[in-house]
């Protein structure tokens, strides 16, 4: 795969990046969850980039971006992903955002629909609260000494309870993930989730979309895919029986909605 890039954008923090495929190929976007890197698609990298030429990055505040103090906001992650297509020299792409990725598709829908060419939001949402929970949150990753009991409710939220407790190689592989997430960095993005409500705007969106849901998604529920499925016009819904990471536990069906879509 291809290596770490790095991209400043206006505020001065810096955006890691990787490009795979070739040049000459149509390109996709892909953004990730909160709590994972631009590593949350690994499994799906060596397929799309047999298609397109695949951008994925990592959220300011994770990975290899830099960590801005203090709550980050969803226009400045949109606009994150505007700065970063620029400065790469690319126009219209495909959007692919899952989990706060999706919210961030969403943004990028409503705010620069010129810029997007077709659009996936998975196992999203339009509007997560209370905001006393997100609070809650911030609070305990704000004082944690590290990240080792977050990650283990993290994971319970992501994948089937029977997943976890066998300790698969992947929840080893994602339990690792999270332990090196920066916890003001997450709490940065709390805060961009709890802020964030798109439930009258997402209406605007006219480009293009497909809405993948999980069935069994506890962190944005298979009924916020419906209502975002509903509200977008001409917008296509796909039910995976999946708990939250859609392209981890159903990488087969994923990709196949995913190609199907976009083709």
């Amino acid at each position: 795969m291809s290596e770490l890039n790095f991209v400043t954008v206006g505020d001065g923090t810096r955006i890691a990046y990787q490009l795979d495929g070739d040049a000459g190929q149509p390109v996709l976007v892909l953004s990730n969850s909160t709590a994972t890197t631009l590593h949350m698609w690994d499994g799906q990298i060596g397929e799309l980039s047999r298609h397109f030429r695949v951008l994925r990055y990592d959220f300011r505040g994770h990975g290899g971006s830099s960590v801005p103090i203090g709550a980050y906001s969803l226009d400045r992650l949109g606009r994150d992903v505007i700065e970063l297509i620029d400065a790469l020299g690319l126009g219209r792409v495909h959007f692919l955002g899952l989990s706060l990725g999706g919210f961030v598709g969403q943004w990028l829908g409503i705010h620069a629909p010129e810029r997007v060419d077709r659009l996936i939001l998975s196992n999203t949402s339009s509007h997560l609260s209370p905001a006393s929970y997100f609070d809650e949150r911030i609070a305990v990753v704000r004082q944690a000494p590290d990240m080792s009991e977050t990650a283990e409710v993290f994971l319970n939220n992501w994948f089937p309870a029977g997943m976890v407790a066998a300790n698969e190689p992947v929840i080893e592989k994602f339990r690792a993930m999270l332990l090196e997430i920066d916890r003001l960095g997450l709490a940065g993005l709390f805060a961009a989730v709890r802020d964030a409500d798109l439930r009258r705007t997402v209406a605007l969106i006219d480009r293009p979309t497909l809405v993948i849901a999980g069935q069994r998604d506890t962190v944005t529920a298979a009924s916020h895919s419906e209502l975002i499925a509903a509200a977008v016009p001409g917008a296509k819904l796909v039910v995976l029986p999946a708990v939250h990471l859609s392209n981890v536990e159903y990488p087969t069906e994923f990709m196949q909605a995913v190609l199907d879509f976009l083709h």
